[in-house]
């Protein structure tokens, strides 16, 4: 964790950032509502794609936990347009291309591409209950089976 980004059982600043749809995500926006933040690497990208379509699979069980879900990669708004679009996702993706948020949840890592050392996001979840809070993260996340985990978890916080 570095000094500018926060721990569980912090309450976050309130934060924007630019999403699909033409609209900003404002984190104040969704007080009284779940709200679970999927990092991922990069837009039509086979880990990322799958994650993804769990996320659409599951929303409607999300949204009945009083639980908003938004992805979260440095890929540009257009590039969102159509990763959104492609896998008819019901909810908005978040594009950070200055990795301002990145920064606050410390997901930027050192990560070996075909045994090239290259900074990337680390696949990230987290989750900020009702009151601006967050309550629990997921690091290094591998994609089988994750989802289920994190729905299981909102089901409980409601």
């Amino acid at each position: 964790m570095t000094d500018s980004s926060v721990g569980i059982g912090q309450d976050l600043p309130d934060f924007t950032a630019a999403m699909t749809g033409d609209k900003t995500f404002r984190l104040s926006e969704y007080k009284g509502k779940n709200v679970v933040l999927f990092f991922y690497p990069k837009d039509n990208t086979p880990g990322c794609t799958t994650e993804s379509i769990a996320f659409r699979d599951l929303f409607p069980e999300f949204q009945q936990a009083n639980t908003e879900i938004f992805g979260l990669s440095r890929d540009s708004i257009r590039s969102h347009e159509g990763f959104k679009a492609k896998l008819e996702m019901p909810f908005d993706l978040i594009s950070d291309p200055d990795e301002v948020v990145c920064t606050l949840f410390d997901v930027i890592k050192m990560k070996n591409m075909y045994g090239k050392k290259v900074r990337g996001i680390e696949r990230s979840t987290f989750i900020i209950d009702a009151s601006g809070q967050l309550v629990k993260e997921w690091r290094g996340v591998k994609v089988v089976g994750h989802v289920d985990e994190v729905l299981e978890f909102t089901k409980n916080l409601s």
